[in-house]
């Protein structure tokens, strides 16, 4: 089972390498196909061929397919064709790199538009590949640090400053309280007891 998954793989890949393998099918004229109402050349110039591609002229009994020398496509002549085909359909292998020239060789009609010129390209090769690129040079430079002075030990050391006290206010004289009524009612007694008491000594002493 193993070993028949791995065939399969194998051949899938060889299918699609195949087909990477072949070239494009251009059918000569587009639409119209090789006839007296295409413009060919027009045609020709929008294409790009490449080796390996493949031309299919699809065309009415009534033409053919002439290959032909650069001199014989200038001046439409049929008479020494390099290869000619017919029956209405014509496979043409681009297999070199180079211009082919192709032409009708029913009278009248090459002089009438039918022949086209096919430049074939070489087959396209992978882009080179870039150098790897650097990345950017910093034209920044960077900064080194300065070294901080360093500090004289002629200088004398700052004593923190002594913060002032702020003597409390004295209490003001309007904020003392009055003596009390009792107070100097007892200090008025007194006084007259004392008095009285002076009095009668002084008389006993007459």
């Amino acid at each position: 089972m193993a070993m028949l998954r791995s065939t399969l793989m194998s051949l899938a890949v060889l299918a699609m390498l195949i087909n990477l393998a072949m070239g494009a099918n251009y059918t000569v004229g587009g639409a119209n196909g090789w006839d007296t109402s295409t413009d060919l050349q027009t045609w020709a110039s929008s294409q790009s061929f490449l080796v390996g591609d493949n031309l299919i002229f699809q065309y009415s009994p009534n033409h053919d397919v002439l290959e032909v020398s650069k001199s014989d496509y200038d001046s439409c002549q049929a008479s020494n064709p390099i290869q000619s085909y017919s029956g209405g359909t014509t496979n043409i292998p681009l297999s070199s790199q180079g211009k082919r020239y192709f032409i009708c060789g029913t009278s009248g009609h090459c002089s009438q538009g039918m022949k086209v010129q096919i430049d074939t390209l070489a087959t396209s090769a992978p882009p080179p590949e870039s150098p790897s690129s650097k990345p950017p040079t910093s034209s920044v430079t960077p900064l080194v640090p300065t070294p901080a002075p360093e500090s004289r030990s002629s200088s004398p050391a700052q004593t923190p400053k002594s913060t002032p006290r702020v003597p409390s206010p004295a209490p003001s004289a309007t904020s003392a309280k009055p003596p009390s009524s009792s107070a100097h009612k007892g200090g008025f007694l007194v006084n007259i007891t004392m008095g009285i008491i002076f009095v009668m000594t002084m008389l006993r002493a007459y």
